[in-house]
């Protein structure tokens, strides 16, 4: 494709000019949101510009603009929006991508986006106007005499399509409306080369570039399409694709935002990209794949056996395997992350930040990979000897799929391996299983009802926000704007059908209170929501839970206790204060606990979800090793001096920028406002939260710390008390050991070097019991040529033994062994529900014996596995009512082997 007339062409100029064009036109400039989207259940990750906009178009959310411009973090790797399978097949499909986006929320509409469109397009990027091509929704003539109007495209440039290429919606319900397409004709050479190429073919020539949005329906449970009060646009142009173009190259991976990782994939591999062939191909993948990992990474995604952890393992197992076939052999993807890092810190400053925690997630996955990867090869080792022992030559595609899957071993490997065995595979049985998959992966990432119901929309809409006063309130009295009752098995979360919206409520009804303010605080930020009590004359409510189902309205779940509750009437609310209490104590010891983890441990250490209730705080984070006993105890003392020294806790209100440049940390993955709650204790902690907290630490009275643990990899666990609850725990410590030192006869002072002395006297027994055993089994009087059957001239000795363990059996095995001088002994037992069998081969045998090649053999037949050396091997196995059975199989082994 020509370039002449090109204006800009760097990737970095272009997201700065979009950017910068689109401010000009009045658009505020938003940040990107995290992969991980905000409170959103429709979604495993952000796949597109508007998804942080979502609350916006569905009339959810309020701000302070109506104009939007983005560049937006996208990934598209799981659930609905999944193209991991053809990263690397084309030039165009990634993972991990930037989407650059405007927006209008009730403004402008489809005049004003094409205009802007157009000239950003011809004017500041200067892309040459007689290879633009246009694409529109068949029945939409605005659009067309827009562009035919306004901006002189002729009509045989204006191509029509259907609904699946060119009309958007949100979901089944909601905003939906037509689409309009630019696109770029890049040349004959790069098309498919049919007479009938045009644009919309699904060849590389006509390349979609930009595409526009019209939101100007509101599609309802009837699939009838009502218009908007207020359209609404929506667009979306990929980083990678404007940048190639006007770089002048036909693949996105030889633009400048993939040119470094891959000349660096290049020199590691010593693989010379653009020869073709599979070199080429895993290179791909692996460029693609090192972008996602990182930018996984670092908004707070580590890998994990389900959900978005999921889909970063696979995709960092993916890398790690066509790292294999250019011949790599150790962990790499660690190294050139920071070739990733280098290109996207400018536009993304917190990508630098991680560095050190996606060097550190990445090469434990790849470790641990490349472990389960070789373990793989061996397990299909097995299967094969499996197979042949049971006259079997087709390995079923359940296996297949568990070899993919849980090994990383990809078919086309398992067919080098099994095609010199004369094995074959299912595949249709293996594709099947990866269907299976892949339908669990879009139901865990499909389309579900969100929290927020219709009738939450429509309530904040009449009414407005509710007011919430209890950061400075625990009582207060407000006005009832709002009943919802609802069905007697729904949840507030669920939307499993609408509720009622009524007037009045009885005694034994359970309801949903919408009010005009409260003090009563919301489910949000990992701190559950307040419980207490309203009241009016003669009417009681019993409050067991606030929750936010969308944002601005608080809604209290209850049941009446006593009298009528009617709407539009006054009523009395009270907060249990002592519940309001221990949930800051335990909030504000959260703040204590994370600062003192990144003291001692470092700041690599980053919250990864929290809990904070009256009764206990929990508290994930990421760290990459279990904590040592001094660091814990560490931990504990930092958090319980800051409390001692009873310091002020401040919270103040600013803006969002200033607050993050004053050193305050944001959870990832929070979505926050252009106003933000800071809270800060002294110079030890500062945050971004919104929750309640003490007036001073020493409030909190006390810091206990329960439990450490793992819960994925790179992610620990904490779990702590505080104040009362400290102390009875610590209390109910005390009475155990008081108890134990009873029992030992000693006092808690002297109870550990007491029990110390009882463990080394009981080791001493221990020992002495193991080695008169020894002595037993190797005494046994057994009757040799009783069991020695002779095979080909091989002396064979066979014996079953009753209730006698793996090492009194080997134990057994070698006195044996010793009076047999030559020959191959077979021993086995049954004890706890286990059969067990030992064989050993002397010395003067094992050239033509190996006692492993024969355990496989035999182990099968008591449904387990074994292995050892060539001279000695062992097997365990449930099926013990064929003990018997293997015992006997030793002699057609030793016969087929002479």
């Amino acid at each position: 494709m020509k370039t002449d007339g090109i204006i800009i062409s760097s990737s970095n100029d272009i997201r700065r000019a979009f950017c910068d064009y689109f401010i000009s036109k009045g658009h505020t400039p938003v940040e990107s949101s995290s992969l991980i989207p905000h409170k959103d259940q429709t979604l495993l990750f952000t796949n597109a510009g508007m998804v942080q906009f979502k609350g916006l178009f569905l009339g959810e959310e309020r701000r302070n603009y109506k104009r939007a411009v983005s560049v937006q973090k996208c990934l598209r790797a799981g659930g609905k929006h999944n193209d991991l399978e053809n990263v690397g097949l084309t030039g165009r499909h990634h993972t991990f991508f930037e989407m650059l986006g405007n927006f209008s929320f009730g403004d402008y509409f489809k005049e004003e986006a094409i205009e802007f469109g157009w000239e950003f397009l011809t004017e500041v990027i200067g892309l040459p106007k007689d290879l633009l091509w246009i694409t529109i929704f068949r029945e939409d003539e605005e659009a067309a005499g827009i562009w035919r109007k306004k901006i002189g495209i002729k009509s045989e440039r204006i191509v029509r399509l259907g609904e699946k290429d060119n009309f958007w919606q949100m979901g089944d319900i909601g905003p939906s409306g037509p689409c309009s397409e630019i696109l770029v004709d890049q040349g004959e050479e790069v098309g498919c080369g049919r007479p009938t190429c045009a644009a919309g073919c699904d060849c590389d020539r006509y390349l979609e570039l930009w595409n526009l949005v019209f939101m100007q329906y509101d599609r309802d449970k009837e699939g009838r399409l009502n218009p908007l009060p207020k359209p609404s646009i929506d667009t979306g142009m990929g980083l990678e694709r404007i940048s190639a173009v006007c770089q002048g190259v036909y693949s996105n991976y030889e633009s400048d935002l993939f040119a470094p990782i891959i000349s660096a994939i290049s020199d590691l591999s010593e693989r010379s990209y653009g020869e073709e062939g599979k070199g080429d191909f895993s290179i791909r993948i692996i460029a693609d794949h090192l972008r996602a990992i990182a930018f996984l990474i670092s908004d707070g995604v580590l890998p994990s056996n389900e959900g978005r952890g999921y889909v970063l393992r696979r995709i960092i197992r993916r890398g790690a395997r066509h790292g294999r076939l250019l011949g790599i052999q150790d962990p790499f993807l660690f190294k050139l992350s920071n070739v990733v890092i280098d290109i996207m810190k400018h536009a993304y400053p917190e990508i630098l930040k991680s560095r050190e925690r996606i060097g550190n997630v990445t090469v434990g996955e790849e470790e641990r990979f490349l472990d389960t990867l070789d373990q793989g090869i061996r397990i299909l080792g097995e299967i094969i000897q499996e197979l042949r022992a049971k006259g079997r030559d087709m390995i079923p595609g359940d296996t297949l799929f568990k070899l993919y899957d849980t090994y990383g071993l990809p078919i086309d490997l398992i067919q080098d391996i099994v095609r010199e065995e004369g094995i074959s595979l299912d595949e249709p049985g293996f594709k099947s299983a990866m269907e299976e998959q892949r339908h669990r992966a879009r139901m865990a990432g499909g389309f579900k009802m969100e929290k927020g119901d219709p009738q939450y929309t429509k309530i904040i809409n009449d009414y407005g926000e509710t007011n919430f006063i209890g950061y400075d309130y625990l009582e207060a009295d407000m006005q009832l704007v709002s009943i919802i009752k609802r069905g007697k098995d729904e949840e507030i979360h669920e939307g499993s059908g609408p509720p009622d919206i009524i007037k009045s409520a009885r005694v034994g009804d359970e309801v949903e209170l919408i009010f005009n303010q409260t003090p009563f605080y919301g489910e949000s930020g990992g701190q559950v929501g307040d419980r207490g009590e309203i009241s009016a004359d003669g009417v009681q409510v019993e409050i067991t839970d606030t929750v936010r189902p969308i944002e601005g309205l608080f809604v209290h779940k209850g049941r009446v206790v006593k009298g009528q509750l009617r709407t539009d009437e006054r009523y009395h609310a009270a907060v249990s204060a002592r519940a309001r209490l221990n949930t800051a104590r335990n909030h504000t010891a959260t703040h204590l606990l994370h600062a003192a983890l990144r003291e001692v441990l470092g700041d690599h250490v980053r919250q990864g979800g929290s809990l904070v209730s009256p009764e206990r705080l929990r508290f994930d984070f990421t760290h990459f090793s279990p904590l040592k006993r001094e660091e814990i105890d560490r931990i504990e003392m930092l958090v319980n001096e800051r409390i001692m020294t009873n310091t002020k806790v401040v919270s103040e209100i600013m803006g969002a920028e200033e607050a993050i440049n004053s050193g305050a940390m944001a959870l990832f993955g929070e979505k926050y406002g252009d106003k933000v709650r800071v809270v800060s204790i002294s110079d030890f902690s500062r945050e971004l939260c919104g929750g309640t907290h003490c007036k001073v630490t020493g409030e909190i009275g006390l810091f206990k710390l329960l439990h450490e643990s793992s819960i994925a990899s790179g992610v620990r666990r904490i779990e702590a008390v505080t104040g009362d609850e400290a102390y009875r725990v610590i209390k109910r410590e005390e009475e155990t050991l008081n108890g134990i030192a009873e029992l030992f006869k000693a006092s808690p002072q002297d109870l550990t070097s007491k029990a110390k002395r009882l463990l080394s006297s009981l080791k001493e027994k221990e020992k002495e019991i193991e080695r008169l055993k020894g002595e037993l089994s190797s005494k046994k009087t057994v009757n040799i040529e009783d069991k020695v059957r002779s095979i080909g001239g091989i002396r064979v000795f066979a014996d079953k033994i009753d209730s006698m363990g793996m090492d009194d059996l080997r134990l057994f095995g070698d006195s044996i062994r010793g009076k047999l001088k030559s020959g191959i002994i077979l021993v086995g037992s049954v004890t706890n529900g286990t059969a067990s069998i030992v064989i050993m081969v002397t010395k003067d045998l094992t050239e033509r014996f190996k006692a492993n090649e024969i355990i496989r053999e035999i182990a099968p037949v008591i449904g387990g596995g074994g292995g050892g050396r060539d001279d000695i091997a062992q097997a365990g196995g449930r099926n013990t009512e064929k003990l018997d059975e293997a015992m006997g199989k030793i002699y057609e082994v030793i016969e087929k082997r002479l």
